[in-house]
């Protein structure tokens, strides 16, 4: 009955988060206006639909990685950027602006989406057959730490100040000026991610067992870790194509999620989705409503939010583990 209850508040937030996108900005379009001849009609329409169907789609795909990669690794700190995926296709679009393709966003799609191919494929060579969670973390580290300091190389060398403009926008995060075209290129691929991602979910109750029981009962370690690699790096790849690099989503939303339905790996994956969802397209509203005439982007906003929750969740992890 509580997970019921949970499973109830959490689709009426991911409604309530939808029609607040749709209504919400520095133009209110309130529903007297909808399908009528009224011109804010055509404000969401054109602007405000697709934002809110990419907002849905980031935030429960970036929820669902994050409950995933916590009970792969069974560690409460992990999330979607920790496996160098969100760096890695946030570094092949930045190739693609300096290139001069900023201008062409089937390029730009494209080029984050190879970043985020060829961060799976890293992590499979350098993890090999192990299907050791360490192995997999080191590798995530390499990666992540590589993709970063790439970033920060062509931002360096960014040829002229519009490049340059261009990038920290990306890499900062933001839902503005998205097409309906952007919304049906990048959720397919989320979509088919996160159906890759679900699949883990028996296996994941299985390893909180301990990994040997795990094996015992039928796991292949080796082929798990292939599973989760190539749903992230679908999934959060093309959430990144689609958004730019937005953080904590991930890592906050399964701890929120949690107390509502239990510790077991497997029911927190889809409230870890509609809260994801929830969590995004609320946020994405209130970066709108920010006084002044530019919106504060939504990179900025979920760090802002994060941090002290990530600050939070380090303390109670550190005090938990005072005698450890």
């Amino acid at each position: 009955m509580k997970r019921r209850t949970a499973f109830a508040v959490l689709a009426a937030l991911v409604v309530a988060g939808f029609l607040l996108s749709l209504i919400a900005g520095k133009v209110w379009v309130p529903f007297s206006a909808w399908g009528s001849a009224d011109p804010r009609w055509w404000i969401i329409v054109e602007l405000r639909l697709p934002r809110a169907l990419l907002g849905l789609a980031i935030g429960a795909t970036l929820g669902l990685s994050g409950a995933v990669l916590q009970g792969y690794l069974r560690n409460p700190l992990a999330d979607p950027a920790l496996i160098g995926v969100s760096s890695s296709a946030g570094l092949g679009a930045v190739i693609a602006i300096i290139l001069g393709f900023g201008a062409a966003p089937l390029i730009l799609f494209g080029s984050a989406m190879a970043g985020a191919a060829a961060a799976v494929i890293l992590l499979g060579m350098l993890v090999g057959r192990s299907g050791s969670a360490l192995a997999f973390i080191l590798a995530g580290t390499v990666l992540q730490t590589l993709a970063g300091s790439l970033t920060a190389f062509l931002i360096s060398v960014a040829p002229n100040p519009f490049a340059l403009a261009e990038i920290m926008g990306w890499m900062m995060g933001a839902l503005t000026d998205r097409s309906l075209e952007d919304a049906v290129r990048a959720i397919p691929f989320m979509a088919a991610g996160c159906a890759v991602l679900t699949l883990s979910a028996r296996s994941l109750d299985l390893l909180s067992l301990g990994e040997e029981t795990a094996r015992s009962l039928g796991v292949r370690p080796g082929r798990l870790q292939a599973l989760i690699a190539l749903g992230t790096g679908l999934a959060v790849g093309s959430a990144v194509a689609a958004s730019g690099v937005v953080g904590f989503v991930g890592l906050i939303v399964p701890h929120l999620v949690r107390p509502l339905v239990g510790q077991r790996p497997s029911d927190i994956l889809l409230p870890s989705a509609l809260g994801g969802a929830a969590l995004v397209l609320f946020a994405d509203s209130f970066v709108r409503l920010a006084p002044g005439t530019e919106e504060v982007r939504l990179g900025i906003a979920m760090s802002v939010l994060g941090t002290p929750f990530f600050f939070a969740l380090l303390m109670r992890f550190r005090k938990d583990h005072a005698w450890a």
